[in-house]
């Protein structure tokens, strides 16, 4: 760099920034034109090149179907290209096309998203090369103070030789990536019903599970809102809120499918319908799962293969990885802190309740498609309908996560606490607070929200009438 570099100007003069409203524990969300613009994107650009020393390096940017997204990866572009790194556009990519790009290429990345949020938010999922993520504690907040100190400085300096700008098409690649990643030989023929809510899986669906690009499956793959629309006319592309799956839950019925999935917008995320229409838990399906990824390690001759579950999914998770010869290992919730025990432990396979899950052969990172895919091939292996399979994973009765809005949510918590000790409930704080009792008839969690203003119950129980006195105490408690 020279002693007196041109510098490329922001429309920031004389305003102090604070990008904390935006930048979350694993990823960087916000509303457009308020907690995120194309400024503070190209700060961010720029940071993340300084942070992380990628001059003179390749780093990847795509972004969702979101409005905002191709003019905010123009916006990175511009930022990281200033600070000497080439930048390779992937335009519409699925968030695991990210990861699959960054781990075949063993380059940094990041992907416009807000995955599930409504429209009017967009946001930033980063990496580092090998599809390593990025948290607060990893690098993230090391890039929000220096776009930060960008913006207050109204320009970001620019280097001697900037960086260039091409584009990659990885659709391919990850298409035929996925396919060999699981054993669809013995698949029957299935009528599978798939709800991509307006979001990727409209795009990435008909590559990997249809024959846009590979060899026909026998899969008869009934489309629910397949054009990419990132204001999302038909429902939110959020699949954990029950409401949101009513239309494919009646899809299914309606054409007698064998199976329905949904994708979240960024498609990261699959959530799994039996063929009467009734969900599958995240947690049976990390179960299912589990016991296919153990069965493959032990084949490679791995001893005692690893799998991560997060402290709200089902105690049927530890219990079957234990009696199938694996070792569950806990931890706290969200991607990032997921991807880390599954590199420390060298675990085959890792679990969220909130159906985000994680494969040792992807990267360490989380891809909606290939759990929808080993879904479909256990249930395609076996003659029994999903509900059958299913139900030998759920042995336990659950709330789902309910959320309250408190205004103080260490008294609400604390209130809890003061209740449920004087039982003699044995207490722990990996992430929130979980409550479990000596009999081990239930349990709860309470834990506040990574990215909303909520505090999250999930409890769980061996039949419904315990779980509801559970739920309606705890509940009675927190919303004081």
């Amino acid at each position: 760099m020279g002693s007196d570099p041109p510098t490329v100007r922001l429309q920031t003069v004389n305003k102090t920034f604070d990008l904390s409203a935006s930048f979350k524990a694993y990823d960087v969300r916000g509303i457009v034109g308020e907690t995120i613009t194309v400024e503070t994107v190209t700060a961010v650009g720029a940071a993340f090149v300084d942070s992380l020393d990628l001059a003179g390096e390749s780093i990847l940017v795509g972004g969702d179907m979101r409005p905002s997204s191709p003019e905010f990866s123009s916006a990175f572009a511009k930022g990281a290209t200033r600070r000497g790194a080439d930048v390779v556009l992937l335009d519409l990519i699925s968030t695991d096309e990210l990861y699959y790009a960054s781990g075949t290429l063993n380059a940094a990345g990041v992907t416009f998203t807000a995955s599930h949020n409504p429209a009017q938010y967009n946001g930033m999922k980063m990496t580092r090369p090998g599809a390593v993520p990025l948290s607060s504690e990893t690098g993230l907040k090391e890039i929000q103070t220096l776009a930060e100190r960008y913006l207050d400085e109204g320009a970001i300096p620019e280097v001697t030789k900037p960086g260039s700008i091409s584009v990659r098409d990885v659709l391919p690649g990850y298409s035929r990536f996925l396919r060999s990643q699981v054993d669809l030989s013995s698949l029957r023929p299935l009528k599978v019903v798939v709800d991509a809510g307006n979001g990727m899986a409209g795009l990435t669906t008909p590559a990997v599970l249809g024959d846009r690009l590979l060899p026909a499956l026998p899969l008869e793959i009934v489309p629910l809102y397949f054009e990419l629309d990132g204001t999302f006319p038909n429902h939110p592309a959020n699949p954990l809120e029950p409401e949101n799956l009513l239309d494919l839950q009646a899809a299914v019925v309606r054409h007698g499918a064998d199976i329905g999935i949904a994708f979240d917008g960024d498609a990261d995320r699959c959530f799994i319908i039996d063929e009467k229409g009734a969900p599958v838990s995240p947690s049976a399906v990390t179960a299912m799962i589990a016991r296919r990824e153990i069965t493959r390690a032990q084949a490679g001759g791995e001893e005692t293969p690893v799998i991560i579950h997060n402290l709200i999914t089902s105690r049927a998770v530890p219990e079957l990885v234990a009696r199938e010869g694996g070792r569950p290992v806990r931890t706290r919730v969200g991607h990032s802190f997921i991807k880390a025990v599954m590199a420390e432990e060298g675990a085959v396979f890792g679990g969220e309740h909130s159906a985000h899950y994680y494969f040792r052969d992807f990267w360490n990172a989380d891809t909606g498609m290939l759990a929808a895919m080993h879904v479909l091939a256990e249930l395609g292996a076996q003659d029994g309908p999903l509900s059958e399979l299913g139900r030998e994973y759920e042995p336990y009765f659950s709330s789902g996560e309910v959320n309250s809005r408190v205004e103080d949510l260490p008294a609400a918590i604390g209130r809890a606490r003061a209740e449920f000790e004087t039982d003699g409930v044995v207490v722990d704080e990996l992430d929130g607070v979980t409550f479990t009792p000596e009999h081990g008839k239930w349990w709860f969690n309470l834990r506040a929200s990574n990215t909303e203003p909520y505090l999250r119950l999930n409890a769980e129980a061996v039949d419904p009438a315990t779980l509801q006195q559970v739920v309606d105490r705890v509940l009675a408690l927190v919303r004081q």
